[in-house]
């Protein structure tokens, strides 16, 4: 008892207190210590985590409407909240006009790995790729990967907004295969059909390929609807202005 103690203490990093253990072992104060550092601990890692992964702003599943989509699963993107997904290592993509909610339930998804002290990585595609096709030397690049291919979960945003060069398609692939070969899951946030990323990438060989990788362990969530942002725009505008 008296190890497993210690050695909470020194997990802790309160090194000084496990040093003196056999002095202050009956101290009524001892188990509070512990705990307020554990607490602290934990609330101190979930801020880096959430720093890192860059999700920035969100609304929560509980304040979105989910009357608006004409079409939308909402008990099924509950459950990948619960992120049983992860443990199958299988991908979420989800497809949708603009506007419908798409990015909102990758951050809420993304939210629910941090929470669990696991990493995320939030980044619109045309970012990550980018970035990737920029680096020149083997290193630097090898950096990058390695940014976007260790986090526990990856969330790729806004994948069919534009068209990209096959230098991007390489890059796009290399990041999934890598992540697939890992066992490391992705989601995906598109406005795209799977049957039309050929136009995304309109030379590149690596199509097939990166959506065999893609979808073969994953939840496909499709929305239909109208843009929610428009609908918000259009009644702040209905409304009255104050005089």
């Amino acid at each position: 008892m008296a190890d497993d103690v210690q050695k909470r203490l020194r997990e802790l990093g309160l090194l000084g207190l496990a040093a003196r253990y056999d002095e202050i072992r009956d101290q009524p104060w001892l188990a509070t210590v512990m705990a307020i550092e554990r607490e602290e601990r934990l609330q101190r890692g979930l801020e880096r985590r959430t720093r890192t992964s860059r999700i920035g702003r969100f609304k929560s599943l509980s304040d979105f409407d989910w009357g608006w989509p004409r079409r939308i699963d909402r008990m099924t993107i509950e459950e990948l909240t619960r992120l049983a997904f992860m443990e199958e290592e299988a991908n979420v993509v989800v497809v949708g006009p603009n506007g419908t909610g798409k990015t909102m339930i990758a951050k809420n998804i993304a939210h629910s790995v941090i929470r669990a002290g696991k990493t995320a990585r939030f980044v619109t595609a045309s970012a990550m790729l980018n970035e990737l096709a920029a680096q020149d030397g083997v290193a630097a690049l090898g950096r990058t990967f390695r940014r976007y291919t260790s986090p526990a979960l990856l969330v790729i945003d806004e994948l069919g907004y534009v068209a990209y060069a096959n230098r991007h398609a390489d890059m796009l692939f290399e990041v999934v295969n890598r992540r697939y070969e890992s066992g490391r899951s992705i989601v995906v946030t598109t406005n795209r059909a799977f049957q039309d990323w050929g136009e995304l990438f309109p030379n590149a060989t690596c199509v097939v390929p990166l959506v065999d990788r893609l979808i073969h362990r994953s939840e496909i969530i499709e929305i239909d609807g109208d843009s929610y942002r428009l609908k918000e725009a259009q009644e702040r505008k209905a409304r009255p202005r104050r005089t």
